[in-house]
């Protein structure tokens, strides 16, 4: 329940980040629960390998390479989608970074709710 829960707001989101930002598009609900899919399997999947990759470049930047992972990731499911389209790298670290604020948002407030 929790999952399900989690996967339909971390949709919403995505629709959120959609109509906040002009260079992330999402046709339709529908397409945002896909898209939200993909990144959580994509950041599941890749971004472990991504980040032990690029280790050195994220100790010396102190961390900051991170988010370029993030956004790259971000570009690459909307690459591989049809239902979601980013405008270019930039557009993908901006959405990127307001997904991952919102998606911080709701796992606060998924255990507070759910810790009862």
């Amino acid at each position: 329940m929790k999952i399900l829960v989690r996967w339909l707001l971390l949709a919403a989101a995505l629709l959120l980040v959609a109509y906040l930002y002009p260079g992330v598009t999402v046709k339709s609900f529908g397409s945002a629960m896909i898209a939200a899919f993909v990144l959580g399997l994509f950041n599941t999947l890749l971004r472990p390998i991504l980040v032990v990759l690029t280790l050195p470049v994220t100790v010396v930047t102190l961390g900051l390479f991170l988010f370029v992972i993030n956004a790259l990731i971000f570009y690459f499911a909307a690459s591989v989608l049809d239902g979601l389209h980013v405008a270019g790298f930039v557009a993908a670290l901006i959405g990127s970074l307001l997904y991952s604020l919102c998606g911080m948002v709701i796992d606060v407030a998924m255990e507070r709710m759910f810790s009862r």
